[in-house]
C-alpha cells in the first residue's frame, strides 16, 4: 500500500524538522547561554553552525542544480520587506534570546522559558497575516529586484560566485575557530 503524495510530503517535513531540531540541540545552539553569548560577541557557536550550514547548503543545492537533480524556486528579492523582516527578527532575537528554530529546539529539550517565545511566534505570525494586505501594497513594493541571484547582480558566472563565497565563509569559520575560545 503506497502513501498518498500529500501525506508523504507531510511525513518528510516532520522527519526533516525533527532532524533539524536534533542537530540544533546537538550543536548546542538551543541553549540560552550560547545564544546570548553570540549576541554579546562572546560565543561564536551559532555563527559557526550557521556559516557551516550556509556553505554546505549552497554548494549542495547548486551542485544538485548543475546536474539537473533539483530545480531552483527563487522568491522575489524585495529590499523593503527584507529590511523590515530583519529588524523584527533581530528585535525578537535580542529580546527573547532565541530565534524560531532555536526556540523550538530549546522547548524540546525542556527549557520552559522558550514557551514564551513560542507564544510570541504565534502572535507575530497572526499579526503578520493580518497586516499582509497592507504590506503587499506598501513595504513589499520597495526595492523589488524580482527573482535575482548574487551571480545575476554581480554579472559573474554562478560557479565563480559560489566558490568565492564558499571560500570567504570558510575563511571566516577558520578565523572564528582560531581567535575564539
Amino acid at each position: 500500500m503506497s502513501i498518498p503524495n500529500k501525506n508523504r510530503i507531510l511525513i518528510t517535513a516532520v522527519l526533516f524538522g525533527l532532524m533539524f531540531g536534533f542537530l540544533l540541540q546537538k550543536g548546542g545552539v538551543g541553549k540560552y547561554n550560547v545564544l546570548i553569548g553570540q549576541l554579546l560577541l562572546q560565543d561564536f557557536t551559532v555563527a559557526k553552525v550557521m556559516l557551516t550550514a550556509i556553505v554546505v547548503g549552497m554548494v549542495g543545492v547548486f551542485t544538485l542544480h548543475h546536474f539537473g537533480k533539483v530545480k531552483l524556486h527563487l522568491k522575489p528579492t524585495r529590499i523593503g520587506a527584507n529590511v523590515i523582516g530583519g529588524l523584527v527578527f533581530g528585535a525578537g532575537f535580542a529580546l527573547l534570546g532565541y530565534c524560531p528554530g532555536t526556540v523550538a529546539a530549546a522547548l524540546g529539550q525542556g527549557s520552559w522559558d522558550a514557551l514564551f517565545g513560542m507564544v510570541g511566534l504565534v502572535a507575530g505570525s497572526w499579526l503578520f497575516a493580518e497586516m499582509s494586505g497592507w504590506s503587499k501594497r506598501t513595504v513589499e513594493t520597495r526595492g523589488d529586484l524580482d527573482k535575482v541571484t548574487l551571480p545575476d547582480l554581480l554579472h559573474l558566472p554562478r560557479r565563480t560566485v559560489i566558490i568565492s563565497v564558499a571560500m570567504s565563509l570558510i575563511t571566516v569559520l577558520l578565523l572564528l575557530e582560531r581567535f575564539t575560545v
